[in-house]
């Protein structure tokens, strides 16, 4: 463990609930899998316990020049792949463990340039990778009705058409402030405590230009093909619609999770392709909460694959959100 730390400088920021996931999957051996590399947090630890090699993958292609300050003395054990975790089974397969941390992360928030924050004035942007659509180019193309759904499904915003048709009256919008200061300007002034007006559609549009719950529900079936018999699937979530779909995905997967349906028939009974590792979800012990206020929403989920064969996972099953035009 010296010589790890030795060659292992400070991240960024703190990979939460590093502990119980490190327990839960003791002893670590073989090749794993990091689908959210970040700031390598994750990545560094496995190493360090005793990974063979891990195979660290993120769409973000600036973590990647981060981590060259500090990649190189891991040699071949440390593979880096820009790519989606959606995609993880091409990147790798026969894995001895696959670790996921859904959502974006304290550096991209942190960055004004991303545009990922209400707090900071930058670019309407909120790609996680360098590709595709952003929120400026879905704020101000979208109709109102698509935005209010977007609003109101993925970020469970309340005052979602009032928000909408104010975006609509304000276009073009190019700036985070600016969209923070349309979206105050529809709610009451927050209490002391509660959060700001804005987070609900800030992440919103986020999941929405990420396609974040199509993306998890992919990763989670990337993982069952990728992982060998015995293989680790751990999951750490901060939002409760992911935390929700792991869950179901976890217990349709083990057979755990019975009939959402009491009348439906009766499910054909097949093998499970996972066993649950944790009960329930693992959360901050107080510790942790005093390290890293971030992990205060985390939960940890762990499940071990078995010998059966992969298959699709129902999406409705597992309760993943979707828009009125995809339901």
């Amino acid at each position: 463990m010296a010589a790890s730390a030795a060659i292992t400088p400070p991240a960024p920021h703190i990979p939460v609930l590093l502990r119980p996931l490190l327990r839960a999957v003791a002893p670590v051996t073989g090749v794993w899998l990091d689908g959210t590399f970040g700031a390598g947090g994750y990545t560094r630890a496995l190493l360090a316990a005793g990974a063979d090699k891990v195979i660290a993958v993120d769409r973000d292609p600036s973590v990647f020049k981060m981590a060259e300050s500090w990649a190189a003395p891991y040699g071949d054990r440390l593979e880096m792949v820009e790519g989606t975790f959606s995609h993880l089974d091409k990147y790798g397969a026969d894995l001895d463990g696959v670790v996921l941390d859904i959502g974006v992360s304290s550096m991209q928030l942190d960055q004004a340039e991303r545009g990922f924050s209400f707090m900071k004035d930058g670019p309407l942007d909120m790609r996680m990778s360098a590709q595709g659509m952003t929120a400026a180019d879905l704020v101000n193309e979208a109709d109102e009705v698509t935005l209010a759904d977007i609003l109101y499904t993925y970020g469970e915003e309340r005052a979602s058409r009032r928000i909408a048709k104010a975006i609509v009256a304000a276009r073009p919008i190019t700036r985070t402030l600016e969209l923070a200061k349309i979206i105050e300007g529809c709610l009451p002034r927050p209490k002391p405590g509660q959060s700001h007006p804005a987070t609900r559609s800030f992440q919103a549009l986020r999941i929405a230009v990420n396609d974040e719950y199509g993306e998890l529900a992919d990763g989670l079936e990337a993982a069952e093909r990728a992982l060998k018999p015995g293989g680790k699937l751990a999951v750490v979530s901060f939002h409760s619609v992911e935390d929700r779909m792991v869950k179901r995905f976890i217990q349709a997967r083990s057979g755990t999770g019975g009939r959402v349906n009491r009348y439906a028939p009766e499910p054909e009974q097949t093998k499970a392709q996972f066993s649950p590792v944790t009960r329930k979800a693992v959360g901050p012990d107080d510790q942790e909460l005093l390290e890293n206020p971030r992990a205060r929403s985390a939960k940890l989920r762990i499940a071990e694959r078995t010998d059966a064969p992969a298959g699709a996972v129902d999406r409705k099953a597992i309760g993943m959100p979707f828009l009125l035009g995809d339901r």
